[in-house]
């Protein structure tokens, strides 16, 4: 019965999940709260999928934590539906108290996670490690509530108090509220009266306000965009469609609106992406008047040109097209975020599978550059460019594979993303390109895989590959120019069972001493840390080291050398590395000794 339970608990769940995955992307001013709660609600899908095709027994606290983590999930969908179907202005109006809402489902989902002892449940590594993973970041985001945009307050309380707003305060407020084409504007008049005449309670003179506000945000769209000519029947919509108040709201004598009349949030609006659509058809958009987004930074007929070719142009125009965005996109932020609004990133990565080897390079490296941008990391993952960029690090040109490399470690900045990539098979050929590549392919490919590294799993996934080998190839070649990396990958690999055993296995102790002796400041640091890792608790390795020799060239010399020379940051692998062996105290000069090691007491 309760294996029954807990499968139909799980397809419940799963299909929360798919629901919420399927709203849409947010443009109002709580973007940032809806995205964040809609990607972690997303990471959660694994666990779901996975219990609802197992047969295995769950106990009454596991089943009590997904009936728990039911109930937050339906809250979650309600809350994303009815901020994504609201009035953007009365969004901004009630930002705390919406923002109050995102955290109590926050802290809702956390805590039913809670409740499931997942540890002890029959799942696949990489899903056991991604819920750790995603259970922490939604303690994370319990711990804190995200704090309103201050300069939307001080406009909002600048017009709030009843005088004519400069036109400076309304632009601000038109671009924070992402009400800048008249498309925009629409939807939003649309949804205060559809507010009006339902049956939420909300105060009168807020209602007032909201329509004050629209109108002057909208005579400054209209004003910035004097070429945008509304039809009569787009007049007679905004008009018509305005903020009417029902008779029945108004006091019967002064005829002015009643200060505490029962309305509701029901209205939609749509993002950029359908506004684009409708340009396409020959509705043209207004600028828009981002501060410091002029025509020359950010033209759009220009991008809007290139896409289309990307669209129906023959491989010549996409590989030129895609040669642009790719220098358009390396210019300077704005033009980043201009082509990623336009809809250019799912027709790059299209692109990644081009049998033309130039077009497949400008399109990965477009997308490279457009990744600088944090909200275009988002997007590309989104639509799938991953399993893609693995492809063209597979089997692109040297230019291409170096790229998706680098495109790779940009993504991998976003934890999950790290999940993501590993699990699409990145790793043996970024091992390849780091053994094979030119030295600035070398250099892509090993710091895209320091920072997949970071996440457990792939840290196997890289030893299992046969990532050791090579690493200790570069870190006895000197010459190569690779040491840093190679010490760096290996101390991140050394705090791994797995990786601990194969870096010792590839007798790497010689020149580790030789590394904390003679290296860098940093290098240093690495090497102590990867010896540490493997002489803690292995009484054959620490005899090994300690037959290489305690004379200035062995490693009391090489720990004497750290301490004088003032490796602050260092001192506690050091200090194991000294306890682990034993050494005598006269290796360390009393004087350093003493001052040095009560400095170590208070190491925080």
């Amino acid at each position: 019965m309760a294996d029954q339970e807990g499968g139909d608990l799980a397809s419940q769940l799963v299909d929360s999940v798919r629901e919420i995955s399927g709203l849409p992307e947010c443009r109002n001013v709580v973007r940032k709260m809806y995205g964040n709660l809609m990607r972690r609600v997303k990471l959660l899908s694994p666990l779901f999928e996975e219990l609802k095709d197992s047969d295995q027994h769950l106990d009454d606290g596991d089943l009590k934590g997904l009936q728990a983590l039911r109930i937050a999930l339906n809250l979650a969908l309600e809350l994303l539906k009815s901020v994504n179907d609201g009035s953007k202005i009365f969004q901004a109006l009630q930002i705390e108290n919406t923002a109050g809402k995102f955290h109590a489902v926050t802290t809702q989902i956390e805590e039913a996670l809670s409740q499931i002892r997942y540890e002890r449940l029959n799942l696949s590594e990489e899903v056991h490690e991604q819920i750790q993973l995603v259970h922490l970041q939604f303690k994370r985001a319990k711990g804190r509530m995200d704090s309103p945009d201050l300069q939307l307050q001080r406009d909002l309380v600048l017009v709030n108090k009843g005088s004519e707003p400069d036109l400076a305060t309304i632009k601000r407020l038109s671009e924070k509220l992402y009400l800048t084409t008249v498309n925009d504007l629409k939807r939003e008049s649309v949804a205060i009266h559809d507010m009006v005449i339902s049956t939420f309670e909300c105060p009168g003179d807020r209602i007032e306000m909201m329509s004050f506000l629209l109108k002057h945000i909208k005579d400054c769209v209209m004003l910035g965009n004097p070429e945008v000519d509304m039809g009569e029947g787009e007049k007679s919509v905004m008009r018509h469609r305005s903020p009417v108040i029902p008779d029945d709201f108004r006091c019967p004598i002064s005829l002015e609106l009643m200060k505490d009349p029962v309305i509701v949030s029901t209205g939609q609006f749509s993002d950029f992406i359908e506004d684009f659509h409708i340009a396409s058809n020959g509705v043209e958009l207004p600028k828009s008047n981002k501060p410091g987004r002029s025509g020359s930074e950010c033209d759009r007929t220009v991008i809007g040109s290139l896409l289309q070719k990307l669209v129906i142009g023959d491989s010549d125009e996409q590989r030129s097209a895609a040669g642009e965005l790719r220098l358009l996109a390396k210019r300077n932020a704005d033009n980043r975020v201009c082509i990623a609004e336009a809809g250019a990133i799912p027709l790059l990565v299209e692109l990644l599978s081009s049998r033309d080897g130039r077009t497949q390079e400008h399109a990965v490296t477009a997308l490279l550059n457009l990744s600088i941008n944090e909200a275009n990391k988002g997007i590309i993952v989104s639509v799938g460019a991953i399993p893609e960029i693995v492809d063209v690090l597979k089997n692109g040109s040297t230019e291409a594979r170096e790229n998706a490399a680098a495109t790779l470690f940009s993504l991998s900045v976003v934890d999950e993303n790290k999940v993501a990539i590993g699990a699409a098979g990145a790793i043996p050929p970024l091992i390849d390109l780091l053994q094979n590549g030119t030295p600035r392919g070398k250099k892509d490919a090993a710091t895209a895989i320091f920072n997949l590294c970071i996440y457990q799993g792939n840290k196997v996934r890289a030893v299992r590959a046969g990532i050791v080998t090579p690493l200790m190839g570069l870190l006895k070649d000197a010459s190569g120019g690779m040491m840093d990396e190679a010490l760096a990958i290996l101390a991140i690999l050394a705090s791994h069972h797995e990786g601990k055993m194969a870096i010792a296995e590839a007798e790497p102790m010689e020149v580790l001493v030789e590394v904390i002796r003679s290296g860098s400041a940093r290098n240093r640091e690495n090497g102590s840390a990867v010896l540490w890792s493997l002489c803690a608790g292995d009484v054959g390795l620490l005899k090994i080291v300690k037959e290489l020799g305690e004379g200035e060239k062995g490693i009391v010399g090489a720990v004497e050398l750290l301490i004088q020379r003032y490796i602050i940051k260092s001192w506690l692998p050091y200090t194991k590395v000294l306890t682990n062996f034993d050494l005598p105290r006269a290796a360390i000069p009393m004087c350093q000794r003493q001052r040095y090691f009560s400095d170590l007491i208070a190491w925080p």
